[in-house]
């Protein structure tokens, strides 16, 4: 491999960094880590300014099914493992491999800039600068809240659900919850404890899956049953949903106007619960507001105090957004590879419909593969190039997603994991992390000098 005055920049320590962050490692190929906040763990530490994360945030994947390659979950933890769980297991994860100790907390970036020879300059928020011959923006999809305008005046409280931390702020309040990601379901369970009334507003009918089925974690059951069409995947699942929770009709859930599967999942057992008790009153979307008073589209209103926007988030590249284009979706090749800028790279900004950290793992694999090819003018390197312009797979696994913003660019789980199973395997590239070395192997790091372009001011 030719040696490169420049290494590999990667901008944010939580679990799609750290991912990166391993893959480069374990192909000794030189990189430099910032991180804004003082450890890793990205949204998943509560503490981080900014943070959408609140008290009550589990993984709507299991444990057995979302961990990273060599690195399982702990037995002891939860079938679906709280956030302080998944905390402690980046932070073990990062120590494990001798992550933690290169990555240079407190830094933010606030500007990345291709140069005319095709590196790229990093510039910190204090003005320091340093050339690197790629870079990889792990900074997160979950930072930036998508805030709608609603129409009317609301003379109560109007908040985004990035700023909700506990139920204790809903306590003795009339709630109204919008929006019925995984998120506003969650905070809406919140309320139906803590608020003196909770309803959460949906503009169309979901599909509500539990989180366990017969005993055993959903996502458990669908990874080992046979693999079957996905229309009929629909049919059978979407069947036995229908008798588990019987017609949402009955609990002022609407019918859900799309096919299972064809809206990012909403894995929770409690909202419905919920319904059933009365604890929470599900209404359509808003019309209007006036004073303290939602009127819903049905011709129902109620009145509020506060107004929880669980409306989702964009995915901002602020530091490099005109290289990344969209700020809903960008166009990247595999979710993890600019098409048109040599070099610059994202993990962490996929839309899909399972657990993430296995996707981050392989989409890292396949980014360290590729600098580690181009480094070494291996013919790989070439022809991989040729698949980021040109190739674009349909990676919709035979799924009609809803036509909505944070559909666009949507895939599904078996599919991209399939496709980047295909690449890898025609590359040569494995598509998963290895179990972390013996500690005392674990010091071999790159020098200082041969990490990054010298820092100037």
């Amino acid at each position: 491999m030719q040696n490169s005055p420049y290494d590999t920049c990667v901008i944010g320590a939580g679990p799609a960094g750290l991912a990166v962050a391993r893959a480069l490692t374990e192909r000794g190929l030189p990189y430099t880590h910032l991180e804004r906040h003082t450890g890793p763990g990205g949204v998943w530490d509560i503490d981080n300014p900014g943070s959408p994360m609140y008290e009550s945030a589990h993984f709507i994947s299991s444990k057995t099914l979302s961990a990273f390659g060599g690195w399982p979950m702990p037995d002891h933890f939860a079938d679906y493992p709280p956030h302080r769980q998944i905390l402690s297991y980046l932070t073990s994860f990062a120590e494990a491999y001798g992550l933690k100790e290169r990555i240079e907390f407190g830094v933010e970036v606030r500007d990345v800039e291709k140069n005319a020879d095709g590196t790229w300059t990093v510039t910190r928020s204090d003005g320091r600068e340093s050339v690197h011959g790629q870079v990889v923006m792990c900074t997160g999809a979950q930072w930036y809240p998508n805030i709608p305008e609603l129409p009317g005046e609301f003379s109560g409280e109007i908040r985004h659900t990035v700023g909700y931390r506990s139920g204790e702020e809903l306590r003795g309040k009339r709630v109204l919850v919008v929006g019925a990601g995984n998120s506003g379901c969650d905070i809406a369970c919140d309320a139906a404890r803590f608020a003196d009334r909770a309803v959460i507003s949906m503009r169309r009918g979901y599909w509500f899956i539990p989180k366990h089925l017969f005993g055993r974690p959903v996502d458990t059951i669908a990874a080992s049953g046979p693999k079957l069409p996905m229309w009929l995947e629909q049919r059978v699942f979407g069947a036995l949903l229908r008798v588990i929770n019987g017609d949402p009709r009955r609990l002022g859930l609407q019918k859900p106007d799309h096919k299972l599967f064809e809206t990012h999942p909403a894995v929770n057992s409690m909202l419905i619960h919920h319904l059933q008790h009365g604890d929470i009153t599900a209404r359509p979307g808003i019309a209007r507001t006036d004073g303290s008073t939602v009127h819903f589209t049905d011709g129902t209103s109620d009145d509020f105090d506060l107004i929880l926007l669980a409306t989702g988030y964009v995915h901002k590249v602020p530091a490099a957004q005109r290289y990344f284009g969209d700020e809903q979706h960008p166009d990247l090749y595999l979710s993890a590879f600019s098409r048109e800028h040599h070099g610059l790279f994202g993990v962490g900004f996929v839309e899909t419909n399972s657990g993430a950290y296995q996707l981050f793992d392989t989409q890292a694999q396949l980014i360290a593969g590729y600098i580690h090819d181009t480094q070494a003018e291996l013919p790989n390197a070439e022809r991989f190039a040729r698949m980021i312009r040109g190739d674009r797979p349909d990676l919709t696994g035979g799924l009609n997603f809803v036509a909505s913003p944070r559909h666009t660019g949507y895939v599904d789980s078996g599919a991209i994991v399939k496709y980047l199973a295909k690449v890898a395997a025609r590359m040569g590239w494995r598509t998963e992390g290895h179990p972390p070395p013996a500690k005392s192997a674990r010091n071999n790091e790159p020098s200082a000098q041969s990490r990054s372009q010298a820092v100037v001011s």
